[in-house]
């Protein structure tokens, strides 16, 4: 998936995303340890697209902690 598609996902979405970016990734390398792999490629784009989808959720959180401590200061 589109760094851009992963962040116009909701937040459910998102987290149902990396979910099944683990799950993949899980099972790419119990493929590729097991020897059954024939695409390695997809080892590293299981990986981009966990890493992606924690990467927005993070900066999804630290907005709100900055929003939240924005508005404690003011108010």
């Amino acid at each position: 998936m589109k760094p851009v598609e992963v962040h116009n996902l909701e937040d459910a979405q998102l987290v149902e995303f990396a979910d099944n970016a683990r799950k993949e990734l899980f099972n790419l390398r119990f493929q590729h340890a097991t020897g059954q792999l024939e695409n390695t490629a997809r080892l590293r784009a299981a990986k981009a697209d966990l890493a992606r989808a924690l990467t927005v959720a993070r900066q999804r959180d630290i907005d709100v902690e900055t929003e939240i401590r924005r508005v404690s200061r003011n108010g």
